[in-house]
C-alpha cells in the first residue's frame, strides 16, 4: 500500500484489455469503483463472487448488457484485477464454467505474484 492508504491494482493477464473492451461509460464507472476499492470503501455494485473467498465481482448494467469486473482483495495489500467480461446469459442463469475456471487460474496467478511481492519485501 502507498503512503496515502491506496492499494495498488494489479491486473492479471488480459483483464485490462478486457475491461478495454467495454463501453466507455462502463469503463469510467468501473474506474470508479475501483478506486472506492482501493481506498477501502465499497459500493453497491460490488458483490461477493459465489464459490469464492476474498473474491468480489462489479455488476455494471448498460442498455441491455451486463458487464462483470472480478478482483480478489484478500490476497495482500493490492486489488488483483482477475477478469473482466461481458455476460453473455440471459438474467439468473449461472457465469458459465469455463468462466469460473478462467477466474480461478487468474486467482492462483494473482497469489503467486501476491508472494514474490512478500518475498521481495522481506
Amino acid at each position: 500500500m502507498t503512503n496515502e492508504g491506496i492499494k495498488t491494482v494489479i491486473w492479471i493477464n488480459s483483464a485490462k484489455e478486457e475491461l478495454l473492451e467495454f463501453p466507455e461509460e462502463v469503463i469510467d464507472e468501473i474506474g470508479y469503483i475501483l478506486y472506492r476499492i482501493q481506498v477501502n470503501q465499497t459500493h453497491p455494485k460490488v458483490k461477493p463472487l459465489k464459490g469464492f473467498n476474498g473474491v468480489f465481482e462489479i455488476r455494471n448494467n448498460y442498455q441491455t448488457d451486463t458487464y462483470r469486473t472480478v478482483y480478489a482483495i484478500k490476497i495482500d495489500d493490492a486489488v488483483y484485477v482477475l477478469h473482466a467480461f461481458k455476460k453473455k446469459s440471459p438474467k439468473g442463469l449461472k457465469t458459465p464454467q469455463q468462466t469460473i475456471d478462467l477466474i480461478r487460474q487468474r486467482l492462483q496467478i494473482a497469489t503467486q505474484i501476491s508472494q514474490f511481492r512478500q518475498d521481495k519485501s522481506l
